[in-house]
């Protein structure tokens, strides 16, 4: 992630991908991504947000209501 974004939602989706220099064999160009700078720490950040825009979208979720999600996983995390 690099610049200035205008709120956290901004920052989804913008994994960065970081070039490993010194583990792989030589010839081999080797790449990872650092879910852990999503902003819950969580590979599930872009699903998350996904659902809620779309529960806002069909009306289904509505200012000042609550979203309550009954599991302690990576997708519970990105909620």
């Amino acid at each position: 992630m690099s610049g200035i974004y205008s709120d956290i939602l901004a920052t989804v989706g913008n994994t960065p991908v970081v070039r490993i220099n010194k583990l792989a064999p030589e010839g081999i160009d080797l790449f990872v991504k650092i879910e852990a700078f999503n902003p819950m720490g969580s590979v599930k950040d872009r699903l998350a947000l996904g659902v809620i825009e779309a529960a806002e979208r069909d009306g289904s979720l509505k200012p000042g209501q609550t979203v309550i999600e009954a599991t302690s996983g990576n997708t519970g995390i990105g909620l």
